[in-house]
């Protein structure tokens, strides 16, 4: 390796380095907070008396895992549902010409794009009326706006690039439509489908205005639980450090888990105009 080489590596390294300082800083300094105690919070320094307070009064003295539980419940029930209803119907998306089809795809990807407080206020007369309030199945239902358009346009990318070649071929072997589907196409598709599937997840793990509105005593998401750690003359930022922290840790896991599906997941399966 040359000098000029070598040089480059290293200032490449370097600005890669405090890149990821950069980006990283906030968190690390959320987690810092969660050992501070609120007569420290505001300093700037990190020289400070740690203490597991905060811990304590979040993990201990309140009912957050069932906050964690309960957004588990809504966000994953909400990505099973739109991975259940959305590959079908991206698969005819992606299949069958039909009149109106590329409308009736943009709308359903409109759904992404409406504000939340848009449709929430009607959302909530209907949900009181049904008696879907303050369920799990209300809150599931709703999430549906933010995952299913995601997961619908991601994996009908992904069928296109599947040549229509393969299933004749199967079906010439003796393969049912379902086996062709499940055996062959499916498979095909998971790395697209992984990546589509942990982004719903965790936006729907990170929605707020509707399990706010819709959502009262009997469930409650963690991002809304949160803000229970706003006193009424004050902010524990310590024990809201701590509810963040946590609460981020099941997409962070999630992420490590399937990192190797998910860059290829997004790129190679491209939304085609």
């Amino acid at each position: 390796m040359t000098a000029q080489k070598r040089l480059y590596s290293i200032l490449k390294n370097a600005g890669l380095a405090i890149y990821a300082i950069f980006a990283l800083f906030p968190l690390l300094w959320m987690v810092l907070l969660t050992f501070k105690s609120d007569a420290e919070m505001l300093t700037t320094t990190f020289v400070f008396h740690p203490t597991l307070v905060n811990y304590e009064e979040v993990l201990l003295k309140t009912d957050y895992f069932r906050y964690i539980k309960d957004s588990i419940i809504v966000a994953g029930g909400a990505v099973i549902i739109s991975v259940l209803a959305g590959v079908p119907a991206a698969y005819a998306l992606a299949r069958y010409n039909f009149k109106k089809k590329e409308d009736i795809a943009f709308q359903i990807l409109s759904f992404k794009f409406a504000p939340e407080i848009l449709v929430v206020l009607p959302l909530y007369m209907i949900y009181d009326k049904l008696g879907l309030y303050d369920t799990y199945f209300g809150l599931i239902w709703v999430y549906q706006l933010i995952s299913m358009p995601l997961i619908i346009w991601v994996v009908r990318g992904y069928f296109e690039d599947i040549s229509v070649e393969i299933e004749h071929a199967a079906q010439v072997d003796g393969y049912s439509w379902w086996q062709i589907f499940f055996k062959i196409l499916v498979p095909l598709i998971r790395p697209g489908l992984v990546a589509s599937a942990l982004l719903c997840f965790i936006f729907a793990w990170n929605s707020f205005t509707f399990p706010l509105l819709l959502a009262g005593i009997k469930i409650e998401p963690i991002t809304v639980a949160a803000t229970k750690y706003l006193a009424q003359n004050t902010v524990h930022y310590g024990q809201m450090a701590v509810a963040a922290t946590f609460s981020a840790l099941p997409s962070i896991i999630f992420a490590i888990c399937i990192q190797k599906h998910l860059v290829r997941g997004l790129s190679f399966g491209a939304v085609k105009g």
